[in-house]
């Protein structure tokens, strides 16, 4: 099966799993999902990721663990995709967007990498705004 939009189907899996409340989510590996999972991690909103390799399988597994708070209560309330493969979306370095309030992130692809918004502000480096995380 491929899927048009991978950074999509990978929010949508996460957002699903976190619905559930399940503890681990599996999703096929890229460069870009593992990119947007470190940021996840940095900013507290998944516990921990890791890669794994199967024997035989030609791609690997991006294994998501879901952070939650006290009774179940998940930490990653909400994920918007902003930008697509049908209508890319860029910012300029003074236009990233706040998410929340402050309470939210927006992740952004520059050309120093994958970054949480607020990591963009402090490197004045803009691009292409990929979601919202709060």
């Amino acid at each position: 099966m491929t899927v048009s939009d991978p950074i999509a189907d990978m929010l949508t899996r996460i957002r699903n799993a976190n619905a559930a409340r399940h503890d681990v989510v599996n999703i096929p590996a890229s460069k870009m999902k593992i990119a947007i999972a470190k940021v996840l991690k940095e900013e507290g909103f998944i516990r921990d990721y890791q890669v794994i390799e199967e024997p035989g399988k030609p791609q690997p597994n991006l294994r998501v663990e879901l952070s939650y708070s006290g009774r179940k209560q998940p930490v990653l309330n909400g994920l918007q995709r902003v930008s697509r493969p049908g209508l890319r979306v860029y910012v300029q370095r003074r236009e990233i967007p706040r998410v929340y309030g402050g309470l939210g992130i927006a992740i952004l692809s520059t050309p120093k990498g994958v970054m949480s918004g607020q990591e963009a502000r402090r490197q004045e480096v803009g691009g292409e705004l990929l979601c919202y995380v709060w």
